[in-house]
C-alpha cells in the first residue's frame, strides 16, 4: 500500500510561492487561512534558502494523540484527516503540530477559532469523494481523481515532492528526479509536469484516460494485456 508524503528539496525551493497560490486557487481557501507556506531561513544573509511548510501527515500524528474529541483519522495511503463535525476549536492540535499545520479561521472575538483546517494532501475529507458537501468543507479531492496535490504539481524547480514515498526515495537515491523509475507500488508520481511509472517490474502500459488541469496533464494507466 502506497503511503502519501511531501518532500522539500531546500536547494531547489526558489520562494516563489508557487505552491502557496495552487493550493489556495484548488481548494479557494478563506482569507487567513495558509494550508501551505513558504518559509524562508537565514533571509537576507549568505547561506538563506527556503522550504514550502505544510502537513506531512506524520506516521504517527501528534494531531492525532492530543485531539480530546479524535476528529482526526488516517487514510489506507497514510494520510492524515480531520472530521470537521467533530471539531471543536480547542486548538490543541496546533500546539501539538511541529510544522504549525492546523489553521482557524481568526475571525470573530478573541479566544472564537473556528473550525480548524490543514492540508489534506488533495484527498477531501469524510464526506463521498467529489460531492458538493466535501469540496465546501475540505476543498477538491484530486486523490480521487487520480491526481496529485495541486503544490507539488506546480513547483516548477521540482522542489517539492509529493506522492507515494517509496517513489520519491527511488527518484532522489538514483538522482533521476527528472526521469522515469521503477518503484513498488501501482500508482503514477506526478512531479511537475513529469511522470514516474510506478510499478515493481517491466511491465507494458497503455494509456486509459486524460485529465487536463490548468497546470499539467495528468495521464491514468493499465498494465496492458
Amino acid at each position: 500500500m502506497a503511503r502519501m508524503k511531501f518532500l522539500c528539496d531546500a536547494e531547489r525551493c526558489i520562494e516563489c510561492n508557487g505552491c502557496v497560490t495552487a493550493c489556495k486557487s484548488e481548494h479557494d481557501i478563506p482569507w487567513g487561512v495558509n494550508r501551505r507556506r513558504v518559509v524562508t531561513l537565514n533571509d537576507g544573509v549568505p547561506g538563506e534558502k527556503s522550504i514550502s511548510v505544510a502537513c506531512m501527515h506524520c506516521s504517527d500524528a501528534p494531531c492525532m494523540a492530543v485531539c480530546p474529541v479524535d476528529c482526526f483519522y488516517k487514510t489506507s495511503e497514510g494520510v492524515v484527516l480531520h472530521d470537521k463535525d467533530l471539531c471543536i476549536g480547542c486548538g490543541y492540535c496546533f500546539y501539538a503540530c511541529p510544522f504549525g499545520a492546523p489553521q482557524f479561521p481568526q475571525d470573530g472575538a478573541f479566544g472564537l477559532r473556528g473550525k480548524m483546517d490543514k492540508c489534506t494532501f488533495c484527498a477531501g475529507g469524510p464526506e463521498a469523494d467529489n460531492s458538493e458537501a466535501e469540496y465546501k468543507k475540505y476543498g477538491r479531492n484530486r486523490l480521487a481523481e487520480g491526481k496529485l496535490p495541486a503544490c507539488a504539481e506546480m513547483c516548477s524547480t521540482k522542489a517539492l515532492l509529493g506522492g507515494d514515498a517509496d517513489v520519491i526515495r527511488q527518484a532522489l537515491a538514483a538522482g533521476k528526479v527528472d526521469e522515469p523509475v521503477i518503484s513498488t507500488a501501482p500508482v503514477i508520481l506526478g512531479v511537475g509536469k513529469r511522470f514516474f511509472n510506478a510499478f515493481d517490474r517491466d511491465v507494458n502500459l497503455e494509456v486509459v484516460k486524460v485529465y487536463s488541469s490548468p497546470y499539467a496533464t495528468h495521464m491514468r494507466y493499465a498494465v496492458a494485456n
